[in-house]
C-alpha cells in the first residue's frame, strides 16, 4: 500500500483518489463512439423517436389543422388590429371592436345569402340531369359523349340519386354520419373561433416567449424576421379574402346580368373556392363557365 501511494505521489495523484482505484476498480476507457454498433443503436434509437412523434402527429392532425387556420385567421385580422391601435386604442378594444364586426358581417351574410343558396343549391341539383342533358347541344361534347359515354354515366348516377332521396345522407354515410357532420363541423367552427380570439389578443406576447428561445446574439434578427413573416402572412391573407369576396360579387353581378341561373349558389362557390391559392381562381372560372355553357356557347364566351 506505501508503495502504491508513493508511485501515486510521483505522477501526482492525491491518496483520497486511491481509495477510490480501491473501492471501484480502475476506471475503464471511454465508450468509443466510431463503433458500427454505437451508430446502429443511435440511428435505431432516432428511427423510434422520429415513428413515435409522425404517429402522435397523424393522430392529432385535426387539431393542428384547426390551430393552423386559427392562426392565419389572427394573422389576417392582425393588421386590422394594429391599424385601431395606432389610433390610441388599447389591444383588447382593437380585437373586442375587429371581432364584433367581423361576427356581424358573418351574421348578415347568412341572413341574406344563405336562404336562396340552399334554394338555389337544391334547384341545381334536381336539375342537374337536364343540365347535362343541354350538354349534348354542343357537337363536341356530344361526340365525346358518344366516344366515352360520361354524360350518360353522370345522368344516370344523379338521377338515381335523385329519385332515391339519398345524395345528402349517401354522400355523408347515413343520418348518423350526417348528423355526426354537423356536430363536428360546430365543434370545429367554435374551436377556431376560439382559437382565433386567443391568438389575435396573445399574438404579440406569444412571439415575444418564441423569440426569446433563440441566441442571445441573433434575437433581435430572428425578431425582425418573424415580425417580417406575420406581416406578411398578414397581408396575404387579408388580400385573399378581399379578392375572393369582390370576385364573389362580380360572379353575382355577371350571372345576374347575363341571366345566368343560381346566381347566389355561383357566387358562393366562388367565395369558398377562391380562397384556395394558385388554383381556386381556376376552378371557380371553369365551374362558371360550365354553368354558362349549358345555356349557350355566347354566355359560355361572356362568362370567360
Amino acid at each position: 500500500m506505501a508503495k502504491v501511494r508513493g508511485v501515486l505521489k510521483k505522477v501526482g495523484v492525491k491518496p483520497s483518489k486511491v481509495q477510490e482505484v480501491q473501492g471501484f476498480g480502475m476506471k475503464g476507457a471511454p465508450l468509443n463512439t466510431q463503433h458500427p454498433f454505437y451508430f446502429g443503436f443511435l440511428a435505431a434509437s432516432g428511427a423510434l423517436v422520429a415513428i413515435a412523434l409522425l404517429r402522435a402527429l397523424q393522430s392529432a392532425s385535426q387539431v393542428f389543422v384547426l390551430i393552423i387556420i386559427a392562426l392565419f385567421l389572427a394573422m389576417g385580422l392582425n393588421p386590422t388590429v394594429e391599424a385601431l391601435q395606432a389610433r390610441k386604442l388599447s389591444r383588447s378594444v382593437a380585437v373586442s371592436l375587429v371581432v364584433f364586426i367581423a361576427i356581424g358581417i358573418i351574421t348578415l351574410f347568412t341572413l341574406v345569402v344563405i336562404p336562396p343558396v340552399a334554394s338555389q343549391g337544391n334547384d341545381l341539383i334536381e336539375s342537374a340531369p337536364q343540365l347535362l342533358d343541354s350538354l349534348r347541344s354542343n357537337a363536341t361534347i356530344n361526340q365525346l359523349n358518344i366516344d366515352y359515354g360520361f354524360i350518360d354515366s353522370l345522368e344516370s348516377k344523379f338521377e338515381e340519386w335523385i329519385s332515391d332521396g339519398k345524395i345528402i345522407t349517401g354522400a355523408f354515410g347515413g343520418v348518423l354520419g350526417v348528423g355526426r357532420t354537423v356536430l363536428s363541423g360546430a365543434f370545429s367552427a367554435l374551436t377556431v373561433l376560439v382559437l382565433t380570439l386567443y391568438f389575435l389578443i396573445s399574438l404579440p406576447s406569444v412571439t415575444k416567449i418564441f423569440y426569446r428561445l433563440a441566441p442571445a446574439s441573433r434575437r433581435a434578427r430572428v425578431s425582425s424576421i418573424g415580425d417580417a413573416i406575420i406581416s406578411r402572412v398578414g397581408s396575404f391573407v387579408g388580400s385573399q379574402v378581399l379578392i375572393a369576396a369582390l370576385a364573389a360579387l362580380f360572379v353575382f353581378a355577371l350571372a345576374l346580368g347575363i341571366e345566368l341561373p343560381y346566381a347566389a349558389a355561383l357566387a358562393m362557390v366562388i367565395l369558398f373556392v377562391a380562397l384556395i391559392p394558385l388554383i381556386g381562381h381556376f376552378l371557380g372560372a371553369s365551374i362558371v363557365v360550365l354553368v354558362a355553357l349549358t345555356q349557350s356557347p355566347g354566355k359560355a364566351l361572356l362568362a370567360l
